[in-house]
């Protein structure tokens, strides 16, 4: 397909292979992912899970294969390639500075300036223009924080993930990946971020959800995509059947072959 032919697809990955010297991280993956739906990404540990998100971040290079974002092929050399063409990663160490508040870490290194260029140079902020796109971005995605100056180090872990998925989708992202974003969470906090998660399908953004908590990955995802030894062996359709114990068998191989071939589905 020409890199320029138009796909209903905002994410696709074509056939990707990942080496690390003799070892083969990833065999030949393919995914899509459609604008409004969470795909849910799990695997046992050394699956190929977090190469296979690297890779679509810009961390990593494919040895093979290609990613597509709104029918364009790209090749990345860095995150910031990825996040220009609008995929955003959130990884679990979240990349939030806690001595800093939430509005300077939504705009660090994209704060807004007045006065021009001379202001630029000067580097003089336009705080209001900042309080304003901040608190209206918030409010269109539901979620309620302490006030914008409030340092990040106070928060709540499910504020703080609050923070780094909204900081993702109010810099124009339509796709976010998130890696474990409930992990080490209490119930409260977790709930937090699961509500963001289904908002987020509601305003049409895309989402890779990494995560081994299966009744989470159950309860918001559309589809779940199973890694396992480098490979995806199935891409299956939450329909209010599928159960925990269905993907647990999935990811270690108690399921397999013929029965896993028959959940994979073709994207259309």
């Amino acid at each position: 397909m020409s890199p320029h032919v138009k796909s209903d697809l905002v994410l696709e990955v074509r056939d990707v292979t990942k080496r690390f010297g003799p070892v083969t991280a990833l065999r030949d993956v393919s995914l899509g992912l459609r604008a409004g739906e969470v795909l849910g990404l799990i695997g046992d540990n050394g699956a190929g899970k977090s190469t296979l998100v690297n890779i679509m971040a810009g961390n990593l290079r494919p040895d093979e294969g290609e990613i597509l974002v709104d029918g364009v092929a790209h090749r990345f050399s860095s995150t910031a390639d990825a996040r220009a063409v609008g995929l955003e990663t959130v990884f679990q160490n979240l990349a939030l500075v806690p001595t800093l508040s939430i509005l300077d870490n939504l705009y660090l290194r994209r704060e807004r300036f007045t006065g021009g260029p001379v202001g630029r140079a000067l580097r003089i902020l336009n705080k209001s223009v900042m309080r304003r796109e901040a608190a209206e971005g918030f409010e269109r995605l539901g979620v309620t924080l302490p006030p914008l100056k409030t340092k990040v180090g106070a928060l709540s872990g499910g504020q703080r993930q609050a923070v780094a998925i909204g900081r993702a989708v109010l810099w124009g992202s339509h796709i976010v990946m998130m890696d474990e974003p409930t992990a080490a969470l209490g119930v409260k906090q977790t709930e937090l971020v699961l509500a963001l998660i289904e908002r987020l399908k509601q305003h049409g953004v895309a989402v890779i959800l990494i995560s081994h908590n299966m009744e989470h990955v159950l309860r918001v995802s559309d589809r779940v995509a199973v890694m396992r030894l480098g490979r995806k062996v199935a891409d299956v359709e939450i329909d209010g059947s599928t159960t925990g114990t269905d993907l647990v068998g999935l990811m270690t191989g108690a399921v397999q072959g013929d029965v896993a071939a028959e959940t994979a589905l073709a994207l259309r």
